[in-house]
């Protein structure tokens, strides 16, 4: 009720670096080899479905995690692929999207790994993408207009922030490479209407500085691009 009053959507994210494992970030992973693994991190992400239902949130956003042990990519692969199957029919049932967020270091930290993904689920329609801005500068060989707009119908959730190649680190406005204007524009383009999410996890100790000059910053831009398309 509190976020249809104000207006506003969201996205219910799943990162929970210590939740599961208190010893060991991310842990455990839907490409743990132990089953009993595995099950723990589903059952996590099924109880945020159920909180996305509630909520009636965009979607629920993951990833993949990487491999605990001695893995090929194709087998870590299938056995990601088994899992998100299991989570597309809980999600199916509830009415919720599942969007997957490629990340750097991770087994799928590339669009087109989530498009491997995405073609062993039979090209669900409720599995689509959280696009990490950041990330896709960070690692994605390809322009970021370029990849939204190769993506742009699969686009459930988009991260921004600043960031430098080959460099995962989440920074503020400016204190990166990335040049948004294209960025904003190519969203435009496409239509995509959904959240716009600023990314920026270890800023938590100046949140609301943080976030005045980044809301700032996105209305600038995102009035400058409207402008450019009239």
């Amino acid at each position: 009720r509190t976020l249809d009053d104000l207006g506003l959507a969201c996205v219910v994210e799943t990162g929970a670096r210590f939740l599961l494992d208190p010893h060991r970030k991310h842990q455990p992973t839907l490409l743990d080899p132990d089953p009993e693994l595995r099950a723990r991190r589903r059952d996590f992400l099924r109880r945020c479905i159920d909180i996305a239902a509630e909520l009636r949130a965009e979607a629920v956003s993951f990833w993949s995690g990487s491999p605990s042990g001695p893995v090929g990519y194709s087998e870590a692969l299938r056995r990601l692929a088994v899992e998100c199957r299991r989570l597309i029919d809980y999600a199916a049932a509830r009415g919720v999207r599942l969007a997957f967020e490629p990340e750097p270091g991770m087994l799928i930290e590339r669009t087109e790994q989530f498009g491997d993904l995405l073609a062993l689920v039979d090209e669900h329609p409720l599995l689509g993408l959280t696009l990490d801005i950041g990330h896709v500068h960070c690692v994605d060989p390809q322009p970021i207009p370029d990849v939204i707009r190769q993506w742009h119908q699969r686009l459930f959730n988009v991260h921004i922030e600043d960031m430098r190649r080959g460099v995962h680190e989440h920074l503020r406005f400016g204190e990166g490479e990335i040049d948004f204007p294209p960025v904003l524009r190519s969203l435009r383009q496409v239509g995509y209407a959904g959240c716009l999410n600023v990314e920026l996890s270890r800023h938590s100790h100046m949140a609301p500085v943080v976030m005045a000059e980044s809301y700032a910053f996105l209305s600038r831009l995102m009035g400058e691009s409207a402008a450019d398309s009239d």
